[in-house]
C-alpha cells in the first residue's frame, strides 16, 4: 500500500522516517512518499489518487490543511469542529477527513501538565492554532488566550485573521504585545500564573526568522513556577523560545513527540493498528541527527 504527505514545502519532513519505522514495527512493507504541492492542481491529483485507490491514505501539512477539510466527502467530529484536517482516508469510495494534530497535542498536554491548569497562552494564530486551542480545552485547561502578530490595534478584533475560528472554539484573543504600552501590560497579566505557554509560529524554525525577539516578549518570571513552555517546532529541538524558558527555570518540551503521536494516530485510521510510539520517536531523532551530520 502507498501513503504520502502532501504540502509545500515538504523536503524537510521527518514523516517518511517515522512512517517507515511504524510499518517495520507492525511487520508491514508499505511505502510512504513526499508530494510537494505548490498549487491546487497537485492537491487535486492527490485527491484523485485517493479516490482511485492508488494512494491508501495521505497526511496533509501547510498550506493545505483547510483545503483537505474542504475536499472531503465526510469528516470526523473533531475535523468538523476545527474545520481543518491533516489526514485523508479513503472509505467505500469516499474521502474522510480527520484531525490527529489536536488529539496528539491533547495526549501531550495530559502527560505533561497538572490535572488543573488554570490558563494557557498561545502565541500565533496560523493553521496550528485551532488544534492547540482545542487540545488545551480537551486536556482540561480552563482558560485559553491567543495573541498573534496580526492582532493589531488598528483592526477590529472580529476582523483579525482566524478570529472567527478561535472564538468559535472558546479562545479569547489579545492584541500583540510587541508594540509595547497597554498591549504589553495586558499580555504580562495574562501570563501571570499561567501554567502553559505554547509557541505555534515559525519563529526559531530552521530556515525561518529568528525566535529571539519572540522569546524576549514573554515575561518568564510571571508564569507559574511549574509552567510548561511548549514549542510545536522540532527542528531545532531547542529553539530560542525553549532555551530562554529553560534558563528562566521553566519546564520545556519540543514538538517531536506530538509529530510522532499524530502519525501513529493516522496509521491507526488507515490500517486499524496503532504502532508503539517509542520506535517512531527513535527513528525521528536518528533522522534529525543524520541531517546535523550532513
Amino acid at each position: 500500500m502507498k501513503f504520502a504527505l502532501i504540502g509545500h514545502p515538504v523536503s524537510h519532513s521527518l514523516s517518511p522516517a517515522i512512517h517507515h519505522a511504524a510499518y517495520r514495527e507492525l511487520g508491514l512493507s508499505h511505502e510512504y512518499t513526499l508530494i510537494d504541492a505548490p498549487t491546487q492542481a497537485e492537491v487535486d491529483r492527490v485527491v484523485a489518487a485517493l479516490r482511485s485507490g492508488e494512494l491508501a491514505g495521505a497526511n496533509v501539512t501547510i498550506p493545505w490543511k483547510r483545503q483537505a477539510f474542504a475536499v472531503a466527502d465526510r469528516r470526523s467530529a473533531l475535523a468538523e469542529r476545527l474545520e481543518v484536517a491533516n489526514v485523508l482516508a479513503p472509505l467505500s469510495g469516499q474521502i474522510v477527513a480527520h484531525n490527529t494534530d489536536a488529539l496528539a497535542l491533547e495526549v501531550e498536554f495530559r502527560r505533561l501538565l497538572p490535572a488543573s491548569t488554570p490558563r494557557a497562552v498561545v502565541l500565533g494564530s496560523g493553521g496550528a492554532a485551532p488544534a492547540v486551542v482545542a487540545a488545551c480545552f480537551s486536556a482540561g485547561i480552563a482558560e485559553v488566550w491567543v495573541t498573534a502578530r496580526r492582532f493589531d490595534s488598528k483592526t477590529p478584533e472580529n476582523d483579525w485573521p482566524g478570529a472567527r475560528d478561535l472564538h468559535r472554539l472558546g479562545a479569547r484573543l489579545s492584541r500583540w504585545p510587541g508594540t509595547g504600552g497597554a498591549e504589553k501590560i495586558h499580555f504580562d497579566e495574562l501570563c501571570r500564573g499561567a501554567g502553559l505557554i505554547v509557541q505555534c509560529t515559525s519563529a526559531g524554525m530552521q530556515g525561518a526568522d529568528s525566535g529571539e525577539p519572540l522569546a524576549a516578549l514573554v515575561p518568564w518570571p510571571l508564569l507559574a513556577p511549574d509552567a510548561l513552555a511548549y514549542d510545536l517546532i522540532y527542528a531545532p529541538l531547542e529553539t530560542p523560545f525553549l532555551r530562554v524558558a529553560r534558563e528562566a527555570g521553566r519546564r520545556t518540551e519540543h514538538g517531536l513527540s506530538m509529530l510522532v503521536g499524530q502519525a501513529a494516530l493516522a496509521i491507526e485510521i488507515w490500517l486499524g493498528q496503532r504502532p508503539a510510539t517509542q520506535p517512531l520517536l527513535v527513528a525521528a531523532l536518528d533522522a534529525l541527527a543524520k541531517r546535523g551530520r550532513a
